[in-house]
């Protein structure tokens, strides 16, 4: 099984044109993510697996994930 995890991509480096890649921040955890298959600009939210971004994805939906995310965390750590 698979989980792709939403981030919101900071800043692009097109430095490489053939390897685009991303500064993307996942609930204030900050990757290095490959853009180059998407059509993803700065501000975007995508879906990213492996070190790569698979989807653009609405902000809505990716901003409820992380919320979701985040409330997952706050039982488990009530749990411990």
């Amino acid at each position: 099984m698979c989980l792709a995890v939403p981030g919101k991509i900071v800043s692009i480096d097109a430095s490489v044109p053939e390897l685009r890649m991303a500064k993307v921040d996942f609930g204030g955890v900050m990757k290095t993510i490959c853009v180059q298959w998407t059509d993803a600009t700065e501000g975007d939210y995508i879906l990213a697996h492996a070190g790569m971004a698979i989807s653009v994805v609405d902000t809505d939906q990716a901003q409820g994930a992380l919320a979701d995310f985040e409330a997952i965390a706050k039982v488990v750590e009530s749990r411990q």
